[in-house]
């Protein structure tokens, strides 16, 4: 009977410590609702999509018309929350507790089913119209390459073919891809949700969360960056979690508490 008793304490201790801290690892991913809801749900979200895509064609047209050179001109766009939705991937992080994984992630995407944000497709064939070619420079791994592809074309997007998309293959940088496509073009936009989508200067965030060098290139942005929202995810996290990997949900979740500025 003592032994039944102590084990109900300790059970009751357990619960009472999880409640106490506010952490259920059940609902470890429950910081994605409020940004997947904006995202799926406010019509603010799809305005934003069209405003900068609309920017982005009048910016083409206005870089064509004052350019001196015959030089092949490119956009490089990134795809995921740029071109391509993943907010279901989120959702189901949301449901099931589980957040992103490699294995979770290519669950996703081997579906082909990711659908054309506000505004993409058409920007696309818009910059096709114009002479522009389109490259997809994206974080997806290699061997992704298959279904992203045809994830692409079943968007009708321009320029879906194996030579304008570069993948991922041994550095998150994107640099050395874009440093390919500067070879035989001259670059005029760059499109995506994370600011080391435009340059390998923004990768750094170590140093009050890279704002310093976002206020140093102010100019630029509107002007050959073009930032898309994403408030589920980026680079931006990793400040958050002060650069350290592996933390277990727990300490995340302290960390985003304690990095919020009050009053």
């Amino acid at each position: 009977m003592k032994k039944l008793i102590f084990l109900f304490l300790g059970i009751t201790f357990i619960l009472h410590s999880c409640q106490h801290n506010g952490f259920e690892e059940s609902k470890s991913q429950d910081h994605l609702i409020i940004s997947t809801l904006w995202y799926q749900k406010s019509g603010e979200m799809k305005a934003i999509y069209y405003q900068c895509f609309n920017w982005a064609e009048l910016r083409i047209d206005m870089i064509l018309a004052e350019s001196n050179t015959k030089t092949k001109k490119a956009v490089i766009v990134d795809i995921d929350e740029t071109m391509l939705d993943n907010s279901p991937f989120e959702t189901n992080c949301i449901r099931t507790g589980n957040g992103y994984s490699k294995n979770t992630w290519h669950s996703w995407t081997s579906q082909i089913n990711a659908k054309a944000l506000p505004g993409a497709v058409e920007f696309s064939k818009y910059a096709e119209s114009k002479g522009v070619e389109v490259f997809y420079i994206s974080n997806r791994s290699v061997d992704e390459f298959e279904v992203t592809l045809k994830n692409l074309q079943k968007e009708n997007f321009a320029f879906a073919d194996s030579s304008h998309l570069l993948l991922k293959s041994n550095t998150s940088s994107k640099k050395p891809r874009r440093d390919i496509v500067r070879e035989n073009y001259e670059i005029v936009l760059l499109i995506g949700d994370n600011l080391g989508d435009f340059s390998e200067i923004f990768e750094d965030r170590s140093t009050n969360c890279g704002f310093d060098v976002v206020e140093e290139n102010s100019e630029k942005f509107g002007e050959i960056f073009i930032v898309l929202p994403n408030p589920m995810y980026g680079s931006w996290e990793n400040a958050v979690f002060d650069n350290k990997k592996d933390l277990s949900n727990e300490e995340k979740y302290r960390l985003r508490k304690a990095k919020l500025i009050g009053y």
